[in-house]
């Protein structure tokens, strides 16, 4: 089938933050705002409304006491699991709909397709740790969804890239005891939250770390990128790629200092487009991180689905 599933929950947006914060409802509004101004793909996407993960498909990430502690404050109302990290009430079912999304994903690639899939969540996930969250991040859907193709679908190999501006510090700390997950993060150094060096490998050499400046030239991104994707894939043939899509390696955004274009995202989703043709059949799921320049985090996200039909 020669389409792509875009997967999202009207839950995702009750996830309230509050307007002040940066990861707000009106990052995930500005995707089907974007995307109504391409008919075309819009009408060759695979419109999918998610399930929600359970709380034993979380467990296989996270501990079970934290997971009921999320639900806990949801239930109570809201609170904070850090200074920038907010549960609200709705939190809890965003944050479900949002790892469901992933998972379905990952059942669709291995079932009966689309073989690629883009998944508009939020709360964003690669910050998130197995016992509680941070950075924005309640539950870590990329590595929940690694783990769960290997549980639910007999997956061997999977690789993970990351090339949201902030290292993904909890796909790591979530994946990396697991020496058939390979992971890749490119991210802004030194930056928040301040781990991902180019030394740290994992106990299995089975991470790579591309910590690099802001404000280099658009090309060193792409190049390093690229490259550590080729050097983790090296004798190692995944049977599926998982995204970890932050837009806010775009230039100009409040929250980063890297000059990534729109062209540039064409390209890398072109490229790991094509790898995973070679690899694993084309299964690709891609799932929203960061981006908080609203209307060009919708622009971005409209091209990289384009990229991925």
């Amino acid at each position: 089938m020669n389409t792509v599933a875009y997967i999202s929950h009207a839950d995702c947006g009750g996830h309230d933050t509050g307007w002040g914060h940066p990861e707000h409802v009106g990052r995930l509004r500005a995707i089907p705002r974007a995307l109504r101004d391409d008919f075309e793909l819009y009408h060759q996407l695979d419109h999918r409304e998610a399930r929600h993960a359970t709380a034993e498909e979380l467990a296989i990430a996270h501990d079970p006491a934290y997971i009921a502690r999320v639900e806990n404050i949801a239930e109570s109302g809201g609170g904070r699991l850090d200074a920038d990290t907010v549960v609200s009430a709705g939190s809890w079912l965003a944050a479900t709909a949002g790892a469901g999304a992933v998972l379905d994903g990952v059942d669709l690639a291995f079932g009966t397709g689309p073989a690629r899939s883009f998944c508009a969540v939020r709360p964003p996930g690669h910050h998130a740790l197995r016992a509680t969250g941070m950075g924005f991040c309640l539950f870590g859907n990329v590595a929940l969804a690694a783990h769960y193709a290997r549980t639910a679908h007999g997956a061997e190999r999977v690789l993970i890239v990351d090339w949201d501006v902030h290292h993904g510090n909890g796909t790591q700390a979530l994946v990396e005891q697991t020496k058939d997950i390979h992971f890749v993060s490119m991210h802004q150094w030194p930056w928040y939250p301040g781990t991902g060096a180019a030394t740290d490998r994992g106990p299995h050499d089975n991470v790579w770390n591309v910590p690099l400046p802001g404000g280099l030239p658009r090309e060193r991104y792409v190049d390093s990128f690229l490259g550590a994707v080729d050097a983790a894939s090296a004798g190692f043939t995944p049977d599926l790629v998982l995204l970890s899509a932050g837009f806010d390696s775009l230039a100009g955004d409040p929250l980063g200092n890297f000059t990534l274009e729109y062209d540039d995202f064409d390209r890398l989703t072109a490229e790991l487009v094509s790898r995973a043709a070679q690899w694993c059949g084309g299964r690709l799921v891609s799932a929203l991180e960061g981006g908080y320049a609203p209307d060009r985090l919708g622009v971005a996200c409209v091209r990289h689905m384009r990229a991925l039909l």
